[in-house]
């Protein structure tokens, strides 16, 4: 186990670095043209063009200006050329309202969707199974935008059961922190509870007949201990590599429209006013934050992978 921890550490490294190369390429080389003119965003004078390329290096061969960019980024030694704000500590700023949506989120999803695809399985065939599974594809039919503006109005400011939008530090009150995030929790979680139900459904009633498990059940095992020691593990395995991904995904920037609808003011909404405005040095920035959660998210479902199927260790 030691030694497949890190072989994946290793992989995770090099894929970062590629992903870095490829960052470097598509905003400084692939666009053609003189990247300081991109990076200085609207109305740029002639002054404000030629300070960005001294600061950037545009001016010296490929690895040099390769080697700046990831200095800057990893440094924290980039400012927003609109705000003249430092974008570290922006993404600081926002990284724990991120957190705080994505990590509530993903737990709601996988806890209920364990739930619902775990009891349709075991009543395949019957109403409630046909209930939970419309149920499903209602809220994998919705958008998060659209169920979100919904739930923030009606629930938010037309009922004022909870409240419209914002965010509270966890440190100041984590009751209220909590209350002003159970609608964007709810709305980013519906679409991927009704997925990972489907397929944890299809998972489990494929598992239920396999031969260790008949073997389980001649021995005498509890129906109980054999669906969670036996039929629930081996249904997990792909529903982990996917709760890694989209959890990655969410934090590295997929929950952009959610904190937009609630105002949450994360580092993906960051990223999308940064575009807005075309603010190069935000958007690189978040690039390449995204691009780490996501990878290293791999990685920690490859070792969980690993530790749920020993299987997996030999190759």
């Amino acid at each position: 186990m030691g030694r497949f921890i890190v072989r994946r550490v290793m992989q995770m490294a090099f894929v970062m670095w590629a992903v870095s190369v490829m960052t470097f390429f598509i905003f400084n080389v692939i666009p053609n043209g003189d990247p300081a003119v991109r990076m200085a965003g609207k109305n740029p004078t002639e002054t404000q063009i030629e300070a960005i390329r001294r600061e950037w290096g545009f001016d010296d061969n490929l690895i040099v200006q390769y080697v700046t960019m990831m200095k800057k980024i990893f440094t924290g030694d980039l400012v927003s050329y609109f705000t003249q704000l430092p974008v570290g500590e922006e993404i600081v700023k926002g990284l724990p309202r991120t957190l705080s949506l994505a990590i509530g989120a993903a737990i709601l999803w996988m806890f209920v969707a364990i739930c619902f695809g775990l009891y349709s399985a075991v009543r395949a065939g019957k109403f409630a199974d046909r209930f939970l599974t419309i149920i499903a594809l209602i809220g994998i039919s919705m958008p998060v935008f659209w169920i979100g503006a919904l739930m923030n109005y009606y629930l938010g400011y037309k009922a004022g059961i909870f409240p419209n939008g914002g965010y509270v530090e966890f440190t100041k009150d984590p009751i209220d922190w909590a209350y002003h995030l159970i609608l964007p929790w709810t709305a980013l979680a519906i679409l991927f509870i009704g997925f990972y139900s489907r397929v944890l459904r299809s998972n489990v009633l494929d598992t239920i007949n396999e031969d260790y498990v008949r073997t389980a059940r001649a021995k005498g095992l509890s129906e109980r201990r054999i669906m969670v020691r036996h039929v629930l593990r081996n249904s997990l395995i792909p529903i982990v590599t996917l709760w890694g991904l989209d959890f990655g995904a969410v934090v590295g920037g997929g929950a952009i429209l959610t904190e937009t609808v609630f105002d949450l003011q994360g580092v993906g909404q960051y990223a999308a006013e940064a575009t807005l405005q075309l603010d190069v040095p935000p958007v690189l920035a978040t690039t390449m934050f995204a691009a780490f959660f996501i990878v290293l998210l791999n990685a920690v479902v490859d070792i969980m992978y690993a530790y749920l199927d020993p299987r997996i260790r030999l190759q």
